[in-house]
């Protein structure tokens, strides 16, 4: 662990920059974030309006409406006790790149290391998929409207505009990506609670039940999302998938740790705050988006278009585009989120050598106060992942 360096511009020695002075490093980054925007950072991650819509498929082609009714209760009181020990340790030791450096501190220097290469592939790889998932999204409620076709051009043009403008944004300042994913909070609450009204608004029979009936849906039934298994059991635990891949990305607090105001306390209340409600929030949507199917069996042959399919049969085109763009623009800033949670990772591990180029990584825009390099890192690594 480094030496606080001496180069690091001057602080005033307040509190939070105490702490980090505690454990070994300066403050180098811009201090701006409260504790609603450090929230904003997981929340907009985690984002149910993407994973939990994406997804979907792994629940209706796989154990049906229980894969919804029960499954999603279960994968997020699972992810919470994850949380809450990241919550308790993120109390003690708030650092960008925290889950290295807590292995470190708590285990060993190979740990840490290891922890480390393990969630600089998983940040990477996650920004990857929320960004081509934000790309399905489009074509699918966009495309044949716009003439525009799922193509390997289409994919890569769209990935490149997309990660570069998320990159430039990251780079140009934290206030302004802490304005854009404050902004996302509200509009992920929003909009979640919006389309589960408009589900139950549209739903002709209220079978409550089909929210804990189990099917089998694998193999051809389920239009081959899952291959074919004999066992209900085993595809409802396939199933927590859905959870699982949405409830990810609360790391994102630590990692924003050195730019929020009051870490100790606000960071673990937001790794905590941002499962909580994208829980109850994503419970919300995904059980009136079930309730409001036509017929499962005819769900489940839909595979991953069965949220644009339920959608074209119960909603009105006008409310649907509607929901539609407010749902793509939250992708688009859950992506944006991403590059920010990626980028401080890979500079908290540059700032301690442990990548190679760590000199050039771990730099800091003495301007917008922003690690540039390691955010265009992230962005690259991203693309290059996809």
């Amino acid at each position: 662990m480094n030496s606080i360096r001496k180069s690091a511009p001057e602080t005033p020695p307040d509190d939070d920059v105490k702490v980090l002075h505690s454990l070994g490093y300066a403050q180098e980054l811009s201090r701006r974030l409260s504790r609603f925007s450090n929230f904003a950072i997981s929340f907009s991650i985690i984002c149910v309006l993407s994973g939990g819509v994406n997804s979907l498929a792994q629940a209706t082609s796989g154990a049906g409406g229980a894969a919804v009714g029960l499954g999603w209760p279960l994968g997020v009181l699972i992810s919470g006790f994850f949380g809450l020990a990241m919550a308790q340790i993120a109390s003690a030791f708030p650092t960008a790149g925290g889950l290295y450096h807590w292995g470190s501190i708590l285990g060993n220097r190979f740990t840490g290391w290891l922890t480390a290469w393990f969630n600089l592939l998983g940040l990477v790889t996650v920004l990857g998929s929320i960004n081509v998932g934000a790309y399905s999204f489009f074509i699918g409620a966009f495309g044949p409207a716009l003439h525009v076709t799922d193509s390997m051009a289409s994919l890569i043009a769209f990935l490149a505009v997309l990660t570069v403008a998320q990159a430039l944004i990251n780079a140009y300042g934290i206030s302004v990506t802490a304005k854009l994913t404050d902004f996302s909070g509200y509009l992920i609450f929003g909009t979640s609670v919006l389309i589960a009204f408009v589900c139950l608004a549209h739903t002709r029979h209220f079978d409550l039940a089909r929210l804990w009936r189990f099917a089998n849906y694998s193999g051809p039934a389920g239009a081959d999302v899952w291959p074919r298994v004999p066992s209900v059991g085993w595809i409802f635990v396939l199933g927590l998938m859905l959870p699982f891949y949405t409830i990810t990305g609360y790391d994102a607090s630590a990692h924003t740790a050195e730019e929020t105001k009051h870490a100790t306390m606000a960071v673990p209340r937001a790794i905590l705050s941002s499962i909580l409600w994208s829980g109850v929030l994503g419970y919300f949507l995904l059980a009136a988006f079930v309730l409001m199917i036509p017929d499962m069996d005819a769900a489940a042959k839909q595979g991953w278009n069965v949220f644009f399919w339920a959608m074209s049969q119960r909603v009105p085109i006008v409310t649907r585009d509607l929901l539609y763009a407010l749902i793509f623009i939250a992708q688009l800033l859950c992506g944006l989120a991403t590059v920010t949670s990626a980028s401080r990772m890979i500079y908290a591990f540059a700032r301690d050598g442990g990548l190679p180029g760590s000199r050039t990584l771990a730099r800091v825009s003495p301007r917008h106060r922003t690690p540039g390099a390691a955010i265009w890192a992230a962005a690259i690594l991203s693309l290059a992942f996809v």
